[in-house]
C-alpha cells in the first residue's frame, strides 16, 4: 500500500507538472491583460501537434522539437495578441471570452481537417527511455524529467517576474499602465509578449505531454478546465499560487482516485468549492487582484 501511494504521489506530480505549466501561463496572461484565455488549451493541444508535425514532416526529433515548438507558438500568441486581442480591451471581458472561445473551436476544427479525429503516438527521446530506480520506487525516466523541466521553468518565471527589474515593468504595466508610459515605457509591447510568453508555456506543456498521452485534437479540451479550476483555487493572477496549486491539485487528484476512483473527477471541484467558501480570492490570491 505504501509503495503504490509513493507511485500514486508521482504520478500525481506528473500531472500537476502540466497543470502548473498551463495555469502559469494562464495567470501571466490574465495578470497583465485581465484576459481569461479559453483558448490557452488550444495552445497546448497545438505544440503537440507542432512537435508532432516537425518530426513527420522535417524528420527533426523530441530535443529540438522541445525548443522550436514553444517559440513558434509563441509567436503565434503575438499574432492573435496583435490581430484580435488588442481591437477588444476597451470592451466587455464576455467579448474576449467568446473571441478565444471561437479560436479554440476553429484551431481544434483545422487539426482535425489535417490530422484526422483520431491520436498519434509520438516517441519521446530514447536517452530518457526506461525506469529509474529512486531507492523507494521505480518510475520511468521520462516523467521524472516532466517534472524537473516543470519544476526548473516555473521557479525561473516565478524569480523573473519577482525578483528582476524585468518583472518589476511587468509588474508596473499590469498595476498602472498609464504612469507606466509617462516612464517612456511601450505597455502595448509588454502586453505583446507576455501573451506570447504565456502561449509559450502552453506549447511547452503540449511538447512534453505528447510522448505520455496520444497527440489528440481534443487532448487541450479535456484538460482546461481542471486547469481554469486550479487558476482559481490559486488565486486569479497569482504566479506562486499558480505553480503551487498546480502540483498540489495532481498529487491530491492522484491520491483520491487511488483511494476512491469514483470522485475523482470532480475531486478539484470540491476542492474549489471549498477554498472559496472560506477564502473568494482564492489561497494565493489578494483582493485587489495581485498577482
Amino acid at each position: 500500500m505504501g509503495r503504490l501511494l509513493v507511485i500514486q504521489i508521482f504520478n500525481g506530480l506528473v500531472n500537476g507538472a502540466f497543470y502548473a505549466l498551463l495555469s502559469l501561463g494562464l495567470a501571466v496572461i490574465f495578470g497583465m491583460l485581465r484576459i481569461v484565455n479559453f483558448a490557452h488549451g488550444a495552445m497546448y493541444m497545438l505544440g503537440a501537434f507542432t512537435a508532432y508535425s516537425l518530426g513527420e514532416r522535417f524528420g527533426l526529433g523530441f530535443w529540438p522539437s522541445l525548443f522550436i515548438a514553444p517559440v513558434l507558438l509563441g509567436l503565434f500568441g503575438v499574432l492573435i495578441e496583435r490581430t484580435m486581442l488588442r481591437r477588444l480591451y476597451n470592451l466587455a471581458p464576455a467579448y474576449n471570452l467568446l473571441l478565444t472561445f471561437g479560436l479554440t473551436l476553429v484551431i481544434q476544427d483545422g487539426v482535425r481537417l489535417f490530422y484526422g479525429i483520431s491520436g498519434a503516438p509520438y516517441s519521446g527521446p530514447p536517452q530518457l527511455a526506461g525506469v529509474t530506480n529512486l531507492g523507494f520506487v521505480v518510475f520511468p525516466t521520462y516523467r521524472l524529467f516532466v517534472i524537473a523541466v516543470s519544476l526548473a521553468v516555473c521557479g525561473l518565471t516565478f524569480y523573473l517576474i519577482d525578483r528582476t527589474r524585468l518583472g518589476a515593468v511587468v509588474r508596473a504595466c499590469t498595476e498602472n499602465p498609464t504612469v507606466t508610459r509617462s516612464f517612456g515605457v511601450d505597455v502595448s509591447l509588454w502586453v505583446t509578449a507576455v501573451f506570447g510568453f504565456g502561449t509559450a508555456l502552453a506549447g511547452l506543456a503540449g511538447v512534453l505531454a505528447a510522448p505520455i498521452y496520444s497527440v489528440d485534437p481534443l487532448m487541450g479540451s479535456e484538460l482546461i478546465i481542471t486547469t481554469f479550476a486550479v487558476v482559481v483555487i490559486g488565486g486569479m493572477g497569482s504566479i506562486l499560487g499558480s505553480i503551487v496549486t498546480g502540483f498540489l491539485v495532481g498529487v491530491l487528484v492522484a491520491i483520491g482516485s487511488a483511494l476512491y476512483p469514483p470522485i475523482a473527477n470532480t475531486l478539484v471541484f470540491i476542492l474549489m468549492a471549498g477554498v472559496l467558501l472560506v477564502r473568494p480570492t482564492g489561497l494565493f490570491g489578494l483582493p485587489e487582484g495581485g498577482r
